[in-house]
């Protein structure tokens, strides 16, 4: 759904509006998600819309479930897919991880702590946080985990102007696959 504003002042008293809100909302509203099929558990601080796409990794077509949403202005993201074949994990976490750093022109760095409660584990698991910029140029900083269970991939990731710690923390710590 659009809308569009019919005059300056209201897009003016529209921006004033929001600015207030966001001014004076000190916490992101946390919620439970479990996204279907994904087995995982985590919080996200908004209602996450979800949607798939077909995409070629480590070698084999897949079916990639996204689920993301924005607060704070943040985007908040989770992709998880089945590469069907143990073989072929390791690789699909290099390159989910290699493709997000891609995205925003960034290199590796050195990664964070990652612990999720579940998942199995691959040398190529980790966190990041790395800064970059988006194909327009703007500056952006973003923080991804990848992460294994079995033969499903996952990346989690918060992607922004300035990704603050401690909400990132909440987001990644609160992931915790279930049986």
């Amino acid at each position: 759904m659009t809308f569009t504003a019919r005059s300056g002042k209201f897009k003016l008293a529209g921006a004033v509006v929001c600015g207030l809100f966001t001014a004076c909302a000190p916490t992101l509203d946390w919620r439970d998600t479990r996204p279907e099929g994904s087995g995982l558990q985590l919080q996200f601080p908004c209602r996450a819309g979800g949607q798939s796409r077909d995409l070629a990794l480590a070698g084999v077509r897949v079916n990639l479930a996204l689920h993301a949403c924005a607060a704070a202005g943040l985007t908040w993201g989770l992709g998880h897919a089945d590469v069907a074949d143990p073989a072929r994990v390791g690789p699909a976490l290099a390159e989910l991880a290699a493709a997000a750093r891609a995205n925003v022109g960034a290199d590796a760095s050195a990664p964070l702590p990652l612990a999720v409660r579940g998942a199995t584990p691959n040398p190529n698991s980790g966190r990041w946080q790395v800064q970059g910029r988006l194909p327009d140029g703007t500056p952006v900083q973003m923080q991804v985990a990848v992460f294994a269970r079995g033969t499903h991939v996952f990346q989690a990731t918060v992607l922004g102007p300035h990704v603050l710690p401690e909400g990132a923390d909440i987001f990644f710590a609160a992931m915790q696959l279930r049986p």
